[in-house]
């Protein structure tokens, strides 16, 4: 079991290292890495304006977490 939860995480790492290089700068500064600066009358929750790459980063993030807390548990 441990050896299993150490090679999906290590597989997640670098699927996430992945997705964060392939994203595209986002332009504005502080404020532009938070979402703000743009046009927030836009119809749509947040979900739906994030991209699909950013939607793919959002779900591996969760595995990370998900996993690093089973890793200790496990321990």
């Amino acid at each position: 079991m441990k050896i299993l939860l150490g090679v999906l995480h290590i597989l997640v790492c670098f699927g996430l290292i992945g997705v964060i290089m392939m994203q595209h700068r986002k332009s504005g500064g502080f404020t532009g890495s938070f979402g703000g600066g743009g046009t927030q009358a836009d119809s749509g929750g947040t979900w739906q304006r994030m991209s699909s790459l950013t939607k793919v980063t959002a779900g591996l993030m969760g595995a990370f977490m998900v996993l690093s807390l089973l890793q200790v548990i496990v321990r």
